[in-house]
């Protein structure tokens, strides 16, 4: 049997699927490989995944209704573990529709494509810790109400939770959704911090700090995201006195940083110094993000072991050889 990853040449999909790869699992990766950030990346991430005979690669665009079942239908799919998506806050503010094709229309396809395999054993979902909202309460917990989002990107992802738990519902779908918390590490994100920082400060350009640097985050490192996501993916949820078999969980760090301190570690790992343009808060954005992580940690064992004092030199060295530097 195989496992579907959709979004293989993203950041999470591309470590995902080599965890998967790692462990003698055969991986089928989809990815629309969209121009939101460099495609080369994307390119170099499977690059790194086509030289093991295990993986098949698949350009598939989610939000085109028949597309998956089209390209990879027959193929002894019995898992699937979906996290392509249209990311970044900020970019929602720009390109909404961007979010209600890929976000809404891209995870009813999957919805779809999992009810008709012949047995779907367990999906496996990328939420986002963004659906907490302004929620003041710390640590983020999932019994927290999420009803009030800030922006469209996390408005799209709670829409894809309630999504999930009605087919889940209706057609007794094991489904699990992973609410993740800053995600950072090698083969990161342009668009996300420790990347605009790094290149930024090796550039001699000012990096932005929003909320003048007064903000916290559930920084989360790579390594510790993909055990995450592999141990909920081989205990699929059961029913339990009728209840869908749909479940949530936090996945994070359950240790917040100072944006400031983070910079720091980026700064001592460069040996430079940054020069920082303070912002006051960006549209759609929080002060701080805290995951609680007691329910994932009591069911599966899940133990964050990298701080960003180990993390983040990791992605620096990460970084340099990358671009040669």
């Amino acid at each position: 049997m195989a496992v579907l990853v959709t979004g293989a040449a993203g950041f999470i999909g591309f470590h995902v699927s080599a965890a998967l790869l790692a462990r003698g699992e055969r991986v089928i990766g989809v990815d629309m490989l969209s121009d939101y950030y460099d495609v080369a990346l994307k390119e170099a991430r499977l690059a790194n995944l086509t030289v093991d005979a295990n993986f098949s690669f698949l350009p598939v665009d989610l939000a085109e209704r028949h597309a998956l079942a089209e390209a990879c239908g027959g193929d002894g799919i019995d898992r699937v573990v979906h996290l392509a998506a249209q990311a970044g806050v900020r970019h929602s503010l720009t390109h909404p529709f961007d979010y209600q094709r890929s976000n809404l229309e891209g995870h009813l396809a999957v919805l779809e494509f999992c009810r008709g395999l012949d047995s779907c054993a367990h999906l496996v979902y990328a939420s986002s810790s963004s659906v907490y909202g302004g929620n003041k309460k710390l640590p983020f917990s999932e019994a927290d109400p999420v009803d009030l989002p800030i922006s469209l990107y996390a408005a799209t992802k709670k829409a894809g939770e309630l999504m999930s738990h009605s087919y889940s519902h209706l057609y007794r779908l094991p489904i699990t959704g992973l609410r993740f918390f800053t995600v950072y590490g090698p083969w990161g994100r342009p668009d996300m911090a420790a990347w605009l920082f790094v290149r930024a400060i090796l550039a001699g350009e000012p990096i932005q700090v929003f909320n003048n640097g007064d903000m916290m985050r559930d920084f989360t490192y790579i390594d510790d995201i993909v055990a995450g996501v592999l141990a909920v993916l081989d205990r699929p949820p059961e029913e339990n006195e009728g209840d869908a078999p749909h479940r949530l969980y936090n996945i994070g760090n359950n240790h917040p940083e100072k944006l400031m301190d983070f910079i720091a570690l980026i700064e001592e790992a460069l040996g430079r110094k940054a020069e920082i343009d303070f912002k006051p808060m960006q549209a759609g954005d929080v002060k701080e993000t805290y995951a609680n992580i007691d329910a994932i940690r009591s069911r599966f064992g899940f133990t964050p072991i990298t701080g960003i004092r180990e993390g983040v030199p990791k992605f620096v060295a990460w970084y340099r050889d990358y671009h040669g530097l």
